[in-house]
């Protein structure tokens, strides 16, 4: 029991692949480097794609405009037509929180189970969600809407300002990490044949979910900063 203990925790640390030799020496974890293959990967796919684009839509295309289709939709219902200029960037993280949560079909650590890297997204998510409330109602606006419906909740509507992240942040970390848990203990136990359909709930439909849940909550967020 201890060894197994022992061995899951060395899967839970926070590894550092190499060190930056400027400033002493810069650390950089494993979840960043993983993080800038996604984006690598990403970026390929997307030049590979949007090659020789047609009219009529052929092949990869026609997945493409799909994807984009469905990303566009699924937020334009949320955020409605004021809400357009935000699309792109929710649509970025929906995509790289898919491939981080997937990524651990291949034997890769998602990265999402990095506290550091799921507190960046859920922090560019609150300023993302405070901006578009800044940009829909201007300055004042937004301060004033901080004393509604009652002038007495100012200092609880205040402290959603840190509840929003502190829970956008944990609710991907802890699921994230638990579905890495219970999968490391199934693999140590029962190491053949047995994890794969654990591993199509956890790696795939767990991971999924958790994607859509993320920018679902965030352009929810959003939606409810930038109303009169």
């Amino acid at each position: 029991m201890e060894d197994l203990g022992a061995e899951l925790m060395s899967e839970l640390s926070s590894k550092i692949s190499f060190v930056i030799p400027i400033f002493g020496g810069i650390p950089v974890p494993t979840s960043v480097v993983v993080t800038w293959g996604i984006m690598a990967f990403i970026m390929i796919l997307t030049l590979i794609f949007v090659r020789n684009l047609k009219l009529v839509p052929k092949g990869p295309q026609i997945y493409v405009e799909a994807l984009v289709g469905f990303i566009n939709n699924f937020f334009e219902d949320i955020l409605g037509e004021e809400g357009k200029r935000y699309i792109p960037y929710l649509g970025t993280v929906l995509i790289y929180i898919t491939c981080a949560n997937l990524i651990g079909i291949f034997g890769i650590t998602p990265p999402t189970k990095d506290l550091n890297i799921t507190a960046g997204l859920a922090i560019m998510s609150i300023i993302l969600i405070e901006y578009s409330g800044i940009h829909a109602k201007g300055g004042k606006g937004w301060l004033k809407s901080f004393t509604e419906p009652m002038s007495i909740l100012t200092p609880i509507n205040f402290l959603e300002m840190f509840i929003r992240p502190l829970s956008l942040c944990m609710r991907l970390f802890g699921n994230v990490l638990g579905s890495f848990v219970i999968m490391e203990l199934i693999k140590i136990i029962v190491p053949v044949i047995i994890p794969i359909p654990f591993s199509f709930y956890f790696d795939i439909f767990d991971g999924l979910i958790q994607a859509y849940v993320f920018v679902f909550l965030t352009s929810l967020f959003m939606k409810e900063k930038m109303e009169e």
